[in-house]
């Protein structure tokens, strides 16, 4: 009997080790002080607005917007595309699909301008599965989509859907062009205990999956919740983020094969969520968690507040400089998943919220 005492005991100190570990590790132990620019405003409308890219131009964004709460609490909402004008200080934002049925619930979005000035805008899409909802299979029978709209005169044309067994967690996606595209599988498991036992334990299922515009094809895996990814504005490298290990990971891409070779891996001290890039000067912008477990405990229950972090990388040297750009409590903003800024405005969006952040820099 004494033995079993013993070996339950250590069971249990491990157990505790582990989870203190997880904590520390999740940023709870942080003391986080708010620092906010001067100008900031709430905009409001676009409830869920987990992602957030620029036009090069800098004249408007694009925003994924679905009401995860209207999700879980049974009474869900079709989800949405907004274009919202920088031009403008009082801006409001305009849906651009306002014809959407149940089945478009949007996560990660990618815009991809041509040379000749032609636009495609991806959208990963969970007709069967909301980020936080329940599997129903969709109309098609797929959990996960990736769309593909051109856009035309200001609006959404529908131009295509991409299935495949491939999707099996989507969160984010990148176009290199307007046929050929990257997304990010955050986890490798589906729904249920396995799922929870990745997230927990951080186990390293996720990866990173080519679409060459004729299959797809695996091109890095051993991530731990893969989630933002990106491009560098002249196509040769690739940024994904690791959420659950605070690690930002650059590759450099063969843009024949699709391939990636990892060149180095940045650590940014919080969840990683979602990467947008400044396309004048080619700084990553990275919105996320600076502490992950309480956004998992805001994901479960409103009335917690999330902290919210944005940061903005550039290259020094041989390596990049990480510097916060945005701090909060989660009174202005919970659970941000991305900051997008071309230096000027910072728009932040969130996963849960009913509003976006607009902030004069």
């Amino acid at each position: 009997m004494r033995g079993l005492l013993l070996v339950l005991g250590a069971i249990g100190a491990l157990m505790v080790a582990y989870v203190v570990y997880l904590a520390n590790d999740a940023g709870e132990f942080r003391t986080l002080v708010d620092q906010h620019p001067d100008q900031c405003r709430r905009v409001p409308g676009m409830p869920g607005s987990e992602d957030i890219t620029l036009h090069p131009d800098g004249r408007f964004a694009y925003i994924s917007s679905d009401d995860r709460r209207g999700v879980i609490n049974g009474n869900p909402s079709p989800g949405a595309i907004f274009r919202y004008d920088l031009d403008s200080s009082s801006a409001t934002p305009v849906n651009l699909t306002p014809n959407a049925d149940l089945q478009f619930r949007p996560h990660g979005i990618s815009l991809f301008v041509g040379d000749d000035g032609r636009e495609t805008l991806l959208v990963v899409n969970h007709p069967g599965e909301s980020l936080f909802g329940a599997p129903d299979g969709g109309d098609n029978g797929a959990l996960h989509t990736i769309e593909v709209f051109d856009v035309v005169d200001n609006a959404l044309v529908h131009r295509q859907t991409h299935a495949s067994e491939w999707l099996i967690s989507p969160n984010d996606v990148v176009a290199v062009d307007h046929d050929r595209f990257y997304f990010t599988n955050d986890h490798g498991a589906g729904p249920g205990l396995m799922r929870q036992l990745e997230d927990y334990l951080r186990l390293p299922w996720a990866n990173v999956v080519y679409f060459d515009g004729a299959a797809f094809v695996e091109v890095t895996d051993g991530l731990s919740y893969a989630n933002g990814i990106n491009k560098s504005p002249d196509g040769t490298k690739l940024y994904v983020a690791e959420v659950s290990r605070n690690l930002v990971h650059v590759y450099q891409r063969n843009p024949a094969s699709g391939s990636l070779t990892l060149q180095q891996t940045i650590d940014v001290g919080f969840g990683a969520d979602n990467i947008e890039i400044d396309p004048a000067t080619g700084d990553l912008w990275l919105g996320g968690h600076p502490r992950l477990l309480t956004f998992v405990r805001h994901a479960a229950d409103a009335s917690v507040d999330s902290p919210s972090q944005v940061v903005r990388i550039r290259q020094a040297g041989a390596g990049y400089q990480v510097t916060t750009e945005f701090l909060d409590s989660g009174e202005l903003i919970s659970g941000a998943s991305v900051g997008a800024s071309d230096g000027r405005r910072l728009l932040i969006g969130s996963v849960f919220e009913d509003h976006i952040m607009d902030c004069v820099l």
